[in-house]
């Protein structure tokens, strides 16, 4: 039997587009991307967070000799979230590259952890992919990766 999966997401041609708190949660990121740490890709990412207290967070890419030891920017952002601000749910995460010549998509296991910190704190988290002077956002985390893990 065949079956089909359809979601619906925002799509925006520039920056200025964006609701006021999306285009500064961008901002954000965007500037999260001067702290990332990219020898060997230069692919810088950076990503921010805001949380239900309003509080602003911020996460960079960092890359290491022995690959695969770096750390994708959300996953950075997510764990010290949840380190530091487990009772703060994060409402919405905005994603930047530099180069930024095309929207900035999560990886597979950011997409993952995206969806398992969703879970955990019971309340969905709007994602915000930026570049290329474009964006494009999703709801809920569960959108970016339809068959998720579950133990």
């Amino acid at each position: 039997m065949e079956k089909q999966f359809t979601f619906h997401y925002e799509s925006y041609a520039a920056l200025a587009e964006l609701p006021d708190a999306d285009r500064a949660l961008v901002e954000e990121a965007i500037e999260a991307t001067r702290k990332a740490y990219a020898p060997y890709s230069h692919f810088a990412v950076g990503a921010a967070a805001r949380l239900k207290s309003g509080l602003v967070l911020h996460g960079s890419n960092s890359e290491s000799e022995v690959f695969p030891a770096g750390l994708c920017a959300e996953r950075s952002l997510l764990f010290y979230a949840q380190a530091n601000y487990a009772d703060d749910p994060i409402e919405a995460i905005a994603i930047a590259s530099n180069p930024s010549e095309r929207e900035c998509y999560p990886c597979g296991q950011c997409r993952q952890v995206l969806v398992d910190v969703e879970r955990r704190q019971q309340s969905p988290i709007r994602v915000i992919m930026f570049g290329g002077g474009t964006a494009s956002v999703v709801r809920s985390t569960e959108l970016l990766l339809p068959f998720t893990f579950v133990l």
